[in-house]
């Protein structure tokens, strides 16, 4: 679904300390410039959300000395009215159907070094910067610095935790048997749950996943015409965005009387998740975070059946640094903030997951999802059309 624009009303000064603390750490890594083109990382830095267009638009600074330590924001000129001027942070140098804005981005950098540029750069604009100034080495500021965004700020974290609280509202709405299930299509209580995600104060909606029976056994699975029926599982994965910084969480109910076979399974994914949690602390590395989880589910004879990473980052976009893998040997650092996320999935049959945006603090892991966690067994009614008032 659409979303406004991630940064409009950060401020000002907020910008200026992105900047100051990205620029810090950009420059320790050697590179001689940056170059940030569309996506989440330029308006994380500059606070405008640039249109994907074919015309380029790009956060671009020196990062080798100088008195200015300004970055240049170079926009289309048909698209300059749309920008908020942060003079604090970058100039800004509209360019015209008639110049060649690579030429531009050129004689801003430096002729030779290492330059940092965002995963959004446009081959055509990356390979004729190469062309131009062939002495320049560049490489993904994410794979470079593990995220321009992945260090959270403490007033980030907590954004991430109120955004988590708004989409913690509707998981109990879905857990208290306020949200018809049985009777109704999948598609029809994935609309419901995106209409009770801005009730609860949203202000857009990013996705909403409903997988009842069979269907919860594939993780990305996209809500469609399946009648959700009395026993069976039903997995709920949604999230929004609120001041421009997004939520995430899933949870499970099951229609009826959970069987052994269901129950065992998720006390097992209770005690992966909680594993994970107790294991995301600064200075252990993300792959342990991983296979703690792993682990769990593995001695339990459920390892071939969790299919995907224990996590990922979360901001200003959904996914984002860090990632949480089993061949990640970067150190989970104070302000990361990332979801831990296992699940079981048995093919034909049923899955399940259970999953929690956790901030990273000094001390250890803070939740910004605490809905019950446990498989809440709702009973079947019959569907309503419309959220229940009072939201």
């Amino acid at each position: 679904m659409l979303t406004d624009g991630p940064e409009a009303a950060v401020s000002d000064s907020a910008l200026a300390q992105r900047w100051s603390d990205a620029r810090r750490r950009m420059a320790a890594t050697g590179a001689v410039g940056v170059l940030l083109s569309g996506g989440a990382d330029l308006a994380y830095l500059s606070g405008y959300q640039a249109m994907p267009l074919e015309r380029i638009t790009a956060f671009v600074a020196r990062l080798d000395g100088g008195t200015d330590e300004r970055a240049s924001l170079l926009i289309p000129a048909l698209e300059a009215a749309r920008v908020q001027q942060r003079p604090d942070v970058f100039s800004l140098v509209p360019w015209g159907d008639t110049d060649d804005p690579v030429s531009l981005i050129a004689e801003m950098l430096p002729s030779q070094g290492d330059v940092l540029v965002s995963d959004d750069l446009w081959a055509l604009h990356a390979l004729g910067l190469q062309r131009m100034s062939p002495e320049l080495n560049l490489l993904p500021v994410n794979q470079t610095l593990g995220g321009l965004r992945a260090i959270k700020s403490r007033s980030e974290r907590e954004a991430l935790v109120a955004v988590g609280g708004l989409a913690d509202a509707v998981a109990r709405q879905l857990q208290d048997g306020q949200i018809p299930l049985v009777g109704r299509s999948e598609a029809d209580i994935a609309d419901d749950i995106a209409q009770r995600l801005v009730a609860a104060g949203h202000n857009s909606v990013e996705f909403v996943i409903v997988a009842s029976g069979p269907n919860a056994a594939s993780p990305h699975h996209h809500p469609g015409s399946r009648i959700v029926q009395a026993d069976e599982i039903v997995l709920c994965d949604f999230g929004g965005r609120y001041n421009g910084f997004c939520s995430d969480t899933t949870r499970c109910v099951y229609t009826g009387s959970a069987p052994a076979e269901v129950s065992d399974a998720y006390t097992v994914l209770q005690a992966a998740q909680e594993a994970a949690f107790q294991a995301a602390r600064p200075g252990r590395a993300l792959a342990d975070v991983d296979l703690a989880a792993r682990n769990v589910i593995s001695e339990a004879g459920y390892g071939e059946h969790f299919i995907h990473r224990t996590g990922h980052g979360i901001g200003t976009d959904v996914h984002e640094h860090p990632y949480v893998t089993e061949t990640n040997r970067a150190l989970v650092e104070a302000g990361h903030a990332f979801s831990i996320e296992p699940g079981i999935y048995l093919e034909g049959k049923w899955g399940m997951r259970l999953e929690d945006i956790v901030v990273i603090e000094p001390d250890g892991a803070r939740r910004c999802n605490n809905s019950d966690h446990t498989l809440r067994e709702v009973l079947p009614h019959p569907p309503a059309t419309q959220p229940s008032e009072g939201l």
